[in-house]
């Protein structure tokens, strides 16, 4: 090959595909091997990237994982058009996502690490929970603190049970969560409407 046919690009992995690859990587590790044992230097060699690769785009495994879980996660998709669809939608949705291959033991995981890292608990709520907040906020008309109980009971529950079974909630339970869910936020606008 002449120098004039040369390809102009740099060696080694194309940048707009690193982050898939480490994301792919990353829910693998974490899936086969348990999210402490899914350490850096294991879903490096898993993606095929140096870990100095992994380092200049996330400064530390609790960052990886949080746009880790935004990429899996993507945006609420918001389906039925009354506040009780909108919610029961958003319960089915979570408890899908969490059920899949890696995503519930990075949520635990991300969110046990963040008890005890005041910088990790900070990235989570400013990158993580205020993004799905402010959509569900403004979707369904509640305020900050009513959304907030809201993700807080249906997150913490599906993965207190990942966390006790190994395993996802099922389908039946799902449908009580919803039923229990939406009970207590229509008691509450009922509540509100005659103060």
């Amino acid at each position: 090959m002449t120098r004039g046919t040369a390809s102009a690009r740099p060696p080694g992995r194309p940048r707009s595909g690193v982050n898939a690859v480490v994301f792919a990587a990353t829910l693998s590790a974490v899936h086969e091997l348990g999210y402490a044992r899914a350490t850096v230097d294991r879903i490096a060699a898993r993606a095929g990237v140096a870990k100095t690769t992994i380092y200049r785009r996330w400064p530390s495994k609790g960052e990886l994982i949080v746009d880790c879980l935004l990429d899996a996660l993507g945006p609420v998709p918001l389906e039925g058009t009354g506040q009780a669809e909108l919610m029961s939608s958003t319960i089915r949705w979570i408890a899908a996502k969490i059920g899949e291959p890696g995503i519930g033991d990075a949520f635990a995981g991300v969110f046990s690490d963040a008890v005890s890292d005041p910088p990790l608990r900070e990235i989570l709520s400013a990158r993580f929970q205020d993004p799905y907040r402010l959509q569900l906020q403004d979707a369904l008309g509640e305020p900050e603190n009513r959304v907030l109980f809201f993700i807080d009971v249906v997150v913490g529950t599906l993965l207190h049970r990942m966390g006790m079974t190994g395993s996802p909630m099922a389908d039946a339970d799902v449908t009580a969560l919803v039923d229990m869910v939406l009970r207590h936020f229509a008691d509450g606008a009922e509540k509100a409407e005659t103060r």
